[in-house]
């Protein structure tokens, strides 16, 4: 029934919700950050008398906000010192050297960007200092100003932009690296459990190669991703916007179950001995099969903050692969296998015990997260 008003107060709760649905939404949030950030440091920049209406401190807020606090930090702090380095190279050789002429204008210009490009090259923090002295070489003539005058505007617009976006970042429906973390480590996890039992199967069929390096490349882009995630949030931890438990230990984790991977895969890139795989075979795969569910149910875990899956039938499916390979081995079913196979088999029980450690320490972590955020 509508309200005195003739509002629909059931109309009024179903728009409410949608509105924080949507505003829950990681890009609508960025969307917002970044905005804020442009139209604060055009304000910002209403009160002090920079050229060209303070456009560098603008152009600066919307390139330094980024999707996490900790990321916006990193980028700040790029930014700054990137252009530090390149406004006062820049106005250096601008002083010292003569340039009345094209000629002689190119030539400065290239002496100002080639060690910076360099520089560049070398520390990606360098990245926007070529990109500065080109600023201040060239856009300085054209609005009439000296080129240590340039230099002291760009680094003045800078740091009013970057400023502009760090508090922004912090205090506008801020988005913490930390709390990324799970989500992403979550992705890792299922692209392992997804591919540990193709990668099992190789002991009874043939896998093929470029199969198995896709399968490795996507893994590796994932982790890659939580430890980009791990390290923005290294520096919201040094500012104290986060407690434990850290990504890093996580990130270190997921890194070594990687390369558990890609042990396995080359190991189990050609099918074993036929004698060998009928015995074989069964316990890898389910080893495969206890780990796939362990991983799926971890990734779970983080996302929901709730409690550890078990690990007992991850530990008893290895325990029954090892019974296996010292049955083969009392039964003489080695003996007679070539060199290049048994450093297949033996380089497969290597890993599975790699693989059994880190598994327990991805339990250890999956359980730290699951007490600290619960």
């Amino acid at each position: 029934m509508p309200s005195p008003a003739g509002v629909n107060p059931r109309f009024l709760l179903t728009r409410t919700k949608e509105l924080a649905a949507a505003l829950g939404s990681p890009r609508l949030r960025f969307c917002f950050r970044v905005t804020s950030s442009a139209i604060l440091a055009f304000i910002a920049t209403q009160f002090v008398a920079l050229p060209l209406h303070g456009l560098w401190a603008v152009l600066t807020a919307v390139v330094v906000t980024q999707m996490s606090v900790g990321a916006s930090l990193k980028a700040t702090s790029d930014y700054v010192v990137g252009t530090i380095g390149g406004a006062v190279y820049a106005s250096a050789v601008a002083a010292l050297v003569p340039h009345a002429t094209a000629v002689t204008a190119a030539a400065v210009l290239a002496l100002a960007i080639a060690p910076l490009a360099y520089a560049a090259a070398l520390y990606p923090s360098f990245r926007v200092a070529p990109f500065t002295a080109v600023l201040v070489l060239m856009i300085s003539s054209q609005v009439g100003e000296g080129p240590i005058d340039s230099a002291f505007y760009r680094l003045l617009e800078v740091a009013i932009g970057g400023a502009v976006a760090v508090v922004v970042s912090l205090l506008v429906f801020p988005s913490r690296a930390h709390a990324l973390g799970p989500d992403a480590a979550a992705r890792v996890l299922e692209q392992l459990a997804k591919a540990l039992p193709q990668l099992f199967a190789g002991a009874g069929r043939e896998i093929d190669p470029l199969e198995n390096r896709r399968i490795q490349d996507e893994i590796g882009a994932a982790v890659d991703a939580f430890e980009a995630i791990a390290a923005e949030a290294k520096r919201e931890r040094l500012i104290n916007l986060v407690s434990d438990p850290d990504p890093a230990v996580l990130a270190r984790t997921l890194l070594r179950l990687r390369h558990d991977l890609v042990i396995i895969g080359r190991a189990c890139v050609l099918p074993l001995p036929d004698a060998i795989a009928v015995r074989l075979g069964p316990p890898l795969a389910r080893v495969g099969a206890s780990a796939s569910e362990f991983l799926v149910a971890s990734a779970e875990a983080l996302r929901s903050r709730r409690g550890l899956p078990p690990i007992a039938p991850v530990e008893a499916a290895l325990a029954a692969y090892a019974a296996q390979i010292t049955t083969i081995r009392e039964a003489g079913l080695m003996q007679p296998l070539p060199s290049c196979e048994l450093e297949r088999i033996f380089t497969l029980g290597f890993a599975l015990q790699q693989f059994q450690h880190d598994f327990s320490d991805l339990a250890r972590c999956v359980q730290e997260w699951a007490r600290r955020q619960g």
